[in-house]
């Protein structure tokens, strides 16, 4: 049975469930619309995208952001030992959790990516390319491109980042709601400006969003499982103890 402390951990993961599906139901309803081409039509042409090579979206939204995201999880990995900030408000374990689940969610990404036949948007013929047109959802359909473009890498550095909302909820729920926002906002940022160059669709940005945010609730959930199941452990462990002591000491009235 499920201790009132167990009911309470477990109410924020019904909350984070529901958002979970309703974002399910907004990434799904863009894939159905069919906009992702017409969206890359807004910046690209017969002659390719203009902007592919632009210095700013390469340098500035591109590169530097890349290397600025492992100057940060390095950064993190620090603060597991020596925090700073807000980090200073939650336990190391949580610390631990939140440095192993950013990495998990960009191993995720990497690997959808790796497995991927979808070709970017600046390989298709429309933009100059020799590649087809291939939803990301037909499988195993070679597009005639690269492949290895769904979904997107570069978001994924700012997308990762969502676990910190998981980790910093129950401490300190303002400091999360801004770490969450930051997050998504940088990862969105990102995604367009990779779109705005030819490199992705909207969809491959919304499903790693979605995606990241997948693998920290998920991790969340199974940290939470553990907890409560350590907790009814420990539980049951002192309630066996005080009834052993309460026998001993009938026995010892009884001599």
């Amino acid at each position: 049975m499920m201790t009132s402390n167990g009911i309470r951990k477990a109410g924020p993961q019904v909350q984070a469930a529901a958002w979970t599906l309703a974002a399910l139901a907004c990434v799904l309803a863009w894939d159905a619309s069919g906009l992702d081409l017409q969206a890359a039509r807004l910046f690209g042409s017969a002659a390719g995208f203009a902007l592919r090579d632009d210095p700013w979206l390469f340098g500035a939204l591109h590169e530097a952001p890349r290397w600025l995201a492992w100057l940060a999880v390095a950064a993190l990995c620090v603060m597991v030992r020596w925090p700073a900030g807000v980090l200073r408000r939650i336990p190391r374990a949580d610390r631990v959790w939140l440095v192993l689940t950013i990495f998990a969610a960009l191993a995720a990404v990497a690997w959808l990516k790796r497995t991927s036949a979808t070709s970017c948007p600046w390989d298709l013929r429309e933009f100059g390319g020799t590649a087809a047109y291939v939803s990301h959802w037909i499988a195993g359909v070679v597009d005639g491109g690269g492949g290895h473009c769904f979904p997107a890498g570069h978001a994924s550095s700012a997308f990762a980042w969502v676990a910190g909302w998981f980790a910093l909820r129950r401490h300190a729920p303002g400091a999360a709601r801004a770490w969450l926002a930051c997050a998504l906002l940088a990862g969105a940022v990102l995604g367009l400006a990779q779109q705005v160059r030819g490199a992705h669709y909207m969809s491959h940005t919304l499903w790693t969003a979605w995606i990241c945010w997948c693998v920290a609730w998920l991790s969340d959930v199974l940290r939470t499982l553990w907890q409560i199941g350590r907790a009814q452990a420990r539980a049951s462990l002192n309630g066996f103890a005080r009834a052993a002591a309460t026998m001993e000491v009938r026995h010892g009235h009884d001599l």
